[in-house]
């Protein structure tokens, strides 16, 4: 397994658990990780940390994952960001919709910590040029 170089994460999701979840096989993989527990949070956080690679759950109050997704890739300064949805239901329809909103892939959850890298490895090697 090549190495990525550590990139900061954000996990977008209103579950404690899978935030930790997800924060703690992040680290393990050597990684700078963010949390966020719902898009309004998120969008705060996108702002000020400006994260290489977003997860983002589909199911939240207030502001949904294809909403989130939406407004992160219709801003000029973070359109290239790799939005990565997360959703519990492995739906055809819910795929194409996120591919829609701009998202790079999708993730059923629970997930694995080696299917998180995975996912961190294929998107995050394609930004090291823009490091």
């Amino acid at each position: 397994m090549s190495t990525t170089p550590a990139l900061k994460v954000l996990v977008v999701d209103d579950s404690n658990t899978i935030r930790r979840s997800a924060e703690i096989f992040l680290k393990q993989g050597g990684h700078e990780v963010l949390l966020a527990d719902d898009g309004f949070d998120a969008l705060a956080k996108i702002n000020d940390y400006q994260p290489h690679l977003i997860f983002c759950d589909i199911l939240m109050p207030r502001l949904d994952g294809y909403q989130t997704c939406a407004i992160i890739k219709r801003n000029p300064k973070f359109s290239g960001v790799p939005v990565i949805m997360l959703s519990s239901k492995d739906g055809l329809f819910d795929k194409a919709r996120g591919r829609m909103v701009g998202s790079e892939d999708y993730l059923t959850k629970p997930f694995t910590k080696d299917q998180l890298l995975r996912a961190v490895q294929q998107f995050g090697t394609n930004l090291t040029g823009a490091l």
